[in-house]
């Protein structure tokens, strides 16, 4: 494109980070910068001169990756499944940590991700992305503590950690990530609950995953079974109900919450999603590759559930690139539904502003898919 002509850039589906996805959407620019934004008719009458080129599926600000475990990032890549992903990350637990977080935000910034959402596993990791991140973004710090009767020690251990980072946030704030409805107890989750939404905290929690999950807090049965039994002596009581049920029933969703995968939903549960104002985050490439099925897409769309999209590990995902979620998902849903997910849905569920497409926008912020 010479310093001086206008072109005309289209595609699929066309956001400006405002109103809503264009089918029909252009943006036309200049002198490497946006000078204007619009329907394609629209610029076309504005900028009759101008050339209309392609730009294949999407023009979007920059994605947000709202899940990833970057400690992760150097594990071996697991196919097979759900329960035997658990091992995979236990076995190469001495992969985990600081240097697998460094090489996971490079890639995250290579891939040209605007904010993220991390689960943190190490304290040193929370320390590395408040003081080292260029990225913005939300640090969920994870518990991982299914026995009951140690539900107010860790509490309190884990509200001084993260009472203690809070007064170092900058670009990256501080989250809270009750890991599963499995693998904490249901009086630590509800006790971290009631602390989260009294303080404004953000939390995260991966829930109706895989169908072993719901097995096992519906029944106590499956391979979940034996997994639970390593951490904790107190034998486990399934509370009888779904995970999205279960989590309600404790408090724990609400307009602050974000739902990882729900995968294993029906449409009561969609509903309660919807009614509390819980975020919910797609990893779809993780769930195909961990035989947990699909995500309902449409029915989240029909009760208007806020989406957004997550890569989810290393250990499980190909790569940190969440655009290239919304490919795999490209034919299978709505599309003005998936590249709201990769923008203004991650944006609204990290608490960060959308970035805007407007006159003077630099295109280095113009992003394809």
């Amino acid at each position: 494109m010479s310093w001086l002509r206008t072109e005309l850039w289209t595609a699929e589906v066309v956001y400006a980070g405002f109103g809503t996805p264009m089918l029909r959407g252009a943006l036309a620019v200049q002198g490497g910068f946006v000078v204007g934004q619009g329907s394609l008719e629209e610029l076309r009458a504005r900028f009759p001169q101008a050339e209309v080129v392609h730009k294949g599926l999407a023009l979007l600000p920059p994605p947000v990756n709202a899940h990833t475990h970057l400690d992760l990032s150097l594990l071996p890549l697991y196919r097979g499944p759900f329960a035997g992903f658990l091992s995979h990350v236990v076995a190469h637990r001495e992969r985990r940590g600081l240097e697998g977080a460094r090489r996971g935000l490079e890639e995250l910034l290579a891939s040209g991700a605007g904010a993220f959402a991390d689960i943190v596993f190490k304290d040193e990791v929370m320390d590395f992305l408040l003081q080292e991140s260029p990225l913005p973004g939300v640090a969920f710090y994870e518990v991982f503590a299914p026995e009951p009767s140690l539900a107010e020690e860790v509490y309190r251990a884990v509200r001084r950690k993260v009472e203690a980072w809070r007064r170092r946030e900058g670009k990256v704030k501080v989250g809270l990530s009750p890991h599963a409805p499995y693998s904490v107890s249901p009086p630590l989750l509800k006790r971290l609950a009631e602390w989260a939404r009294a303080e404004g905290l953000p939390l995260m929690v991966h829930a109706a995953e895989s169908p072993e999950e719901v097995a096992f807090l519906a029944r106590g049965e499956g391979p979940l079974r034996e997994v639970y039994g390593r951490f904790a002596k107190t034998p486990w009581t399934p509370p009888g109900t779904t995970p999205v049920r279960h989590l309600h029933a404790l408090g724990v969703l609400g307009p602050t919450t974000l739902l990882v995968h729900g995968v294993q939903v029906d449409e009561e549960e969609v509903g309660l999603l919807a009614e509390t104002g819980t975020k919910v985050v797609l990893c779809p490439r993780s769930n195909a590759n961990l035989e947990v099925g699909e995500a309902p897409l449409a029915l989240y769309a029909k009760h208007g559930v806020e989406l957004a999209l997550g890569t989810d590990s290393r250990g499980s995902s190909p790569d940190l690139d969440v655009k290239n979620e919304a490919r795999f998902l490209w034919g299978r849903a709505e599309p003005r539904l998936l590249v709201r997910a990769l923008t203004r849905g991650g944006y609204r569920a990290l608490g960060l502003p959308t970035p805007r497409l407007t006159r003077g926008t630099p295109l280095s912020l113009v992003h394809f898919l």
